[in-house]
């Protein structure tokens, strides 16, 4: 008996866990979200960054969703790989776009940031570059699944090149540490508590726990938008033998 997740290798069971949790996440992200924007614009001004801090509340929390979701993909991945579940395939493939569109929103938000922080809008060191990297992955992983009329391949080359590109995660993480880089450490999540003070970290803090929620509220509905689809499929091509 495989050691996966049942939601992942029981597609009825995963419908009825998701038929509450969707919206119990959404729910969850929006309070979260509007206490954390409302905490995050009304907080004072950074002595050195000015205005210009506010746009960590976005920025930093999209940036952690972005790897927490390549993640997700490359364990959705592998289970699919070696386990040959085809919801842990949904699972994969319903992550990828998610995870495409916070990476863009970390890039683009980063470059808003930088160029009053740094004087440029992009720096090719390590952290950008390899961020920049994870997501171009999440595009190859979606073209290349849409490049094969079969599905089953398809799926087979995605779920490889997503456990490859799993690689850059660990250069994401520590690129800071290992390369000279404009781009700072955690702020938040570090050895010693925050460095900096309750009126910024607890509205980030409410950031990063919205986008969180809500990346699990969107995941979770379109895992369950693509089941509708195989299953739909699958019936239209039992009607058509029969």
């Amino acid at each position: 008996m495989s050691w996966a997740p049942a939601f992942l290798s029981n597609p009825d069971r995963f419908m009825a866990f998701s038929r509450w949790a969707t919206p119990m996440f959404g729910l969850i992200a929006l309070a979260l979200g509007a206490a954390g924007l409302y905490l995050g614009f009304t907080a004072p001004e950074d002595y050195q960054q000015g205005q210009t801090v506010r746009i960590m509340f976005i920025h930093v929390p999209a940036a952690q969703i972005s790897m927490f979701a390549y993640v997700c993909l490359g364990v959705a991945s592998f289970l699919a790989l070696i386990f040959r579940h085809t919801l842990a395939d949904c699972a994969a493939q319903a992550a990828a776009p998610l995870g495409a569109a916070f990476t863009f929103l970390a890039l683009v938000t980063g470059s808003l940031w930088g160029r009053p922080m740094w004087g440029t809008w992009w720096e090719w060191d390590g952290r950008l570059t390899s961020v920049l990297v994870m997501f171009l992955l999440y595009i190859a992983y979606m073209a290349l699944r849409a490049s094969m009329d079969d599905e089953q391949k398809a799926a087979r080359a995605a779920a490889i090149l997503a456990l490859v590109g799993s690689i850059n995660l660990p250069i994401i993480h520590f690129s800071v540490e290992w390369w000279n880089s404009i781009h700072q450490g955690s702020s938040l999540f570090r050895e010693g508590g925050p460095a900096m003070p309750p009126v910024f970290w607890v509205p980030l803090l409410l950031m990063a726990l919205a986008y969180m929620s809500a990346f699990g509220s969107l995941w979770l509905l379109r895992i369950r938008g693509e089941v509708w689809r195989r299953r739909a499929e699958a019936a239209a091509l039992r009607a058509a033998r029969g």
